[in-house]
């Protein structure tokens, strides 16, 4: 009888406490269902992800509030029957592919991590490609060589190169600023310009019209001084940023080649 009444005992200590765990694993409940407090953590976890946002007391409320609506919205959802909908089946469906791509990248990511090491070399690499003179030049491009000529003539009349620019030149972008190209590494420009421009003293302005792919030039040299290039650390996470993105595309261009399949992509 002893064995019976503590085993009687036991069993109801275990149903009392059973409500208690299980409560204490829900923040509330909506129409009798149980809220998760997994969710909340779930949520917060994707907001602070970023690090755009800290983990607060503040931030937990208004997640707690953000799960709650969820669940009444759900519910009302579920009662008049989207789950079943057609276009509630695709948007599911096309959710699942990108939530399959998004964990296929970040497993890649994760497993192919860029070091310190390799971000220093693409560094070195881009720093001895660039050595030398950076050059600061103005130019106006025109579509044809007789208007390049024309223009020129003003130059040398006494017209202001800047002006000219703004009002006739085919590079919109350096056109407002008089033609301005800032400094750059001769590299950065198409062969022909860069040869014109190197040739060039300050101050000096081609004779003649330079013909390139886009047009016809007239390059004026402004200034001339060493490359200078920030820091590593400065640029670290850049570089890192670049190189990441080149292994995902050469990573999925992988993949994509040996898919087999007759399907030929436009790009």
């Amino acid at each position: 009888m002893k064995k019976f009444a503590l085993a009687a005992v036991v069993a109801a200590t275990i149903s009392a406490l059973l409500p208690a765990a299980a409560i204490a694993q829900n923040i509330t409940t909506v129409n009798g269902k149980p809220v998760p407090k997994a969710r909340v953590e779930a949520l917060i976890q994707q907001v602070t992800k970023s690090g755009q946002q800290q983990r607060s007391p503040e931030l937990e409320a208004q997640v707690k509030d953000e799960v709650v609506r969820r669940e009444i919205f759900i519910q009302a959802a579920e009662a008049k029957g989207i789950p079943q909908t057609a276009d509630y089946k695709t948007q599911m469906d096309l959710a699942r592919q990108m939530l399959l791509i998004r964990g296929l990248m970040d497993d890649f990511r994760a497993k192919n991590p860029v070091s310190d090491a390799d971000a220093q070399a693409e560094y070195d690499k881009f720093k001895a490609a660039n050595t030398g003179n950076e050059y600061r030049a103005r130019h106006i491009l025109v579509e044809k060589e007789e208007d390049a000529k024309a223009l020129i003539a003003q130059i040398k009349a006494g017209a202001s190169f800047e002006e000219l620019a703004k009002k006739n030149s085919k590079d919109t972008g350096s056109a407002q600023n008089g033609g301005d190209l800032d400094f750059a590494n001769p590299n950065n420009f198409v062969p022909e310009f860069s040869k014109a421009m190197t040739a060039l003293q300050k101050g000096e302005m081609t004779q003649e019209p330079v013909k390139s792919q886009f047009g016809y030039h007239i390059i004026k040299l402004e200034d001339v001084r060493p490359a200078t290039f920030p820091a590593f650390d400065d640029v670290k996470a850049q570089i890192k940023q670049r190189i990441e993105q080149q292994k995902m595309a050469e990573y999925q261009e992988s993949l994509i080649k040996k898919a087999k399949t007759d399907y030929t992509f436009s790009r």
